[in-house]
């Protein structure tokens, strides 16, 4: 980009107050600028607005205008999402557009920027306006980042202003100074010290890159701004005046940085067989990601616990305008929109809710609540204690197309490319044989011995190592038996005793271990003992003898009143006449 100006160029004093205070800024109205959106779409995205409830009829009255379902709930609370939504990125490329700069004796820049001076050159700076697309994780207080997709857009500001010098007189000399060009001349994008991207000098420069073999990187957007200034000196000799004409040239290199993950997902998927047909899948990612579909038309779904809203960037709610001589902050034109992912109380969810796959297994990291890293005014269904980031998913289904399995990312439109599972993954599940019987009671207490066997071979199984770590791998078995409020575990024989006393049926229930570390592995499988303690000889001795204890009372009482009777009452009372 290159300009000419006129040989002598007049500072116009544009803006005559400095302004220290920064402007309070509101979102648009929705509805108010379209920006590529609807009006529903865009009452989404200001997640970081006051909410501050107002009702229809005050709303009308106000604006002259009805709002949206939509948009009257997005007014009391912030509208959140399963999947990160395109909103943001469109709003963003939209919005970008209405960003101007100032001329060469005016430089506009958002507060955060980072100013260079030099000596024509003044506030220049070169801002990163946006990465998209892109999702801001909140992982847990201090833990942040960006993740972005391995190909996308970054857009900047660039934007300077250049310091023409007075000019001055002597007694026969006068010195006078004008700006003949100024100009970005090119604009580049680099992770550390690579350069991914160029393209010819512009204030407002977007530029497609593509990232490939990189987990985390710095992307820094550099420019190179160039001004070229006359200088001219007129001597006054008496019968001729001297001119004399110089050039002066001025270079200077502006930058900003950010830190982003490169967001790329690879999935292993890993299936299972039941017994009954139904099919099992597992899948593992050490990185947060949205979930899987299992089936073409993507009704059969499942999800972790990961949710999604968008919020604008409050660094570009303002900007200020500077000149030679003041600088003032107004209202911007251009608000950069990001989504956000937080876990969500909802925590993890398959669809559709009540005949869909249902989720077996979830595991991951336990990471205290990031709730202190949204920020103000951020109404959402976060984690408000410690919770498990569902690195690993699995489900049990009726069916799966291997074909149609799709594996979604918390980064809009970065899904994961499917590997082919390894050999030993797939698991054929076996049935269990689990019996229940009494080994001996007395009239107090009765010994259960619980016995688990494979179904097919016989063999018994041994449950130990409950703290075992996923995904698939090892000799150890985990899993446990429940009975009478117990969680109890079969010795080398497959074999668990447990003593009970009270009376009643007891249901014992095998809780097998994941497939995902087990092969073979197993189904549950229940088995019921009754027992009471008139059950035994001994019982029903105890139990004669305890009734025959309770009614000695009784049995005296009768005893005595009927004595009672025989001395007081008349002498023909128990006399009895035919």
């Amino acid at each position: 980009m290159k300009q000419q100006t006129l040989p002598v160029l007049t500072v116009s004093l544009l803006l005559t107050s400095l302004v220290t205070g920064i402007v309070a800024a509101d979102p648009p109205r929705p509805g108010t600028e379209g920006n590529g959106l609807t009006e529903n779409e865009s009452t989404t995205l200001w997640s970081r607005d006051s909410d501050t409830y107002i009702s229809q009829e005050e709303y009308r009255q106000r604006y002259g205008e009805n709002r949206s379902a939509i948009h009257q709930v997005a007014n009391g609370t912030d509208i959140t999402f399963k999947r990160p939504p395109a909103t943001a990125a469109t709003w963003t490329r939209n919005d970008f557009e209405d960003l101007d700069a100032g001329g060469p004796d005016t430089s506009v820049h958002p507060p955060h920027a980072d100013l260079e001076d030099g000596v024509f050159i003044e506030d220049a700076h070169a801002t990163i306006f946006a990465v998209q697309p892109s999702t801001r994780g909140h992982l847990e207080s201090g833990e942040t980042p960006l993740y972005i997709a391995p190909n996308g857009t970054l857009r900047g500001f660039v934007d300077y202003r250049v310091r023409v010098p007075n000019g001055s007189s002597s007694s026969n000399t006068t010195i006078s100074w004008s700006l003949t060009e100024h100009e970005i001349e090119d604009v580049r994008l680099k992770t550390d010290s690579e350069t991914i991207a160029e393209r010819d000098g512009a204030h407002t420069p977007a530029l497609d890159y593509q990232i490939e073999d990189d987990w985390s990187a710095n992307l820094t957007l550099e420019a190179k701004i160039r001004v070229r200034l006359k200088k001219t000196v007129r001597t006054d000799l008496g019968d001729r005046t001297d001119i004399d004409v110089t050039y002066r040239t001025e270079t200077r290199d502006v930058s900003d940085s950010i830190a982003v993950e490169i967001y790329d997902l690879s999935a292993s998927p890993y299936y299972a067989e039941y017994p009954n047909g139904d099919a099992g899948v597992a899948i593992f990612q050490s990185r947060p990601w949205q979930g899987y579909t299992l089936t073409e038309d993507g009704e059969a779904r499942v999800r972790g616990v990961w949710r999604f809203y968008t919020a604008r960037n409050t660094n570009w709610d303002t900007l200020v305008r500077s000149n030679r001589t003041a600088s003032a902050t107004v209202q911007s034109d251009a608000i950069p929109v990001y989504v956000h992912a937080y876990p969500s109380r909802i925590g993890p969810r398959a669809e559709p809710v009540r005949d869909g796959p249902e989720i077996i297994d979830t595991w991951g990291n336990d990471r205290p609540s990031p709730d202190e890293t949204l920020g103000e005014n951020i109404n959402t269904d976060i984690v408000n204690q410690l919770y498990t980031t569902t690195d690993g998913l699995a489900v049990r289904t009726e069916t799966v197309d291997r074909d149609a399995l799709q594996v979604a990312g918390i980064v809009r439109g970065v899904n994961a490319s499917i590997v082919a599972p390894d050999p030993g993954s797939e698991r054929q599940l076996r049935r269990s044989t689990l019996t229940v019987e009494i080994l001996r009671q007395n009239e107090s207490q009765a010994t259960l011995r619980i016995e688990l066997r494979d179904s097919e071979t016989g063999a018994p199984i041994i449950l130990s190592d409950p703290d075992r770590q996923y995904p698939i791998g090892g000799n150890t078995r985990n899993g446990y038996i429940s009975i009478a409020d117990q969680r109890v575990e079969t010795n080398a024989s497959g074999v668990a005793i447990v003593t009970i006393d009270e009376p009643g049926i007891y249901t014992a229930r095998y809780h097998p271990g994941s497939w995902l570390g087990h092969d073979p592995a197993y189904v549950s499988a229940t088995a019921t003992a009754r027992w009471h303690p008139l059950g035994t000889i001994d019982g029903w001795f105890a139990f004669i003898f305890e009734v025959s204890w309770q009614l000695i009372p009784f049995l005296v009482m009768f005893y005595a009143g009927k004595r009672l009777l025989r001395m007081l009452g008349p002498e023909d009372i128990f006399q009895w006449n035919p």
